[in-house]
């Protein structure tokens, strides 16, 4: 069970990282709504915030996002909670 739990905690961190790295287009979308002036488009740029938050949050078509975390996360406490309960 050491190992499992382990290799859960490996997947938790690493799924992490990945969805901490995919916040960097958020935060450049988001700096360019908060510098944009009157002749830009905010639509645009707005939509580039959601698309860019969606990324973030499903990981889009080849990464890991907030939820794939979420997943790894969840799974990780369940052996952890399976472990206490063994004890």
């Amino acid at each position: 069970m050491d190992e499992e739990l382990a290799q859960a905690r490996e997947k938790v961190d690493k799924e992490f990282a990945s969805a901490k790295e995919s916040l960097g287009d958020l935060y450049v979308a988001m700096e360019a709504v908060r510098s944009a002036g009157a002749d830009d488009d905010l639509a645009d740029l707005l939509h580039a915030v959601e698309d860019a938050a969606k990324k973030a949050r499903t990981g889009g078509v080849l990464g890991s996002g907030a939820k794939s975390h979420s997943k790894a996360l969840k799974a990780y406490n369940e052996l952890i909670e399976a472990q206490a309960e063994e004890l």
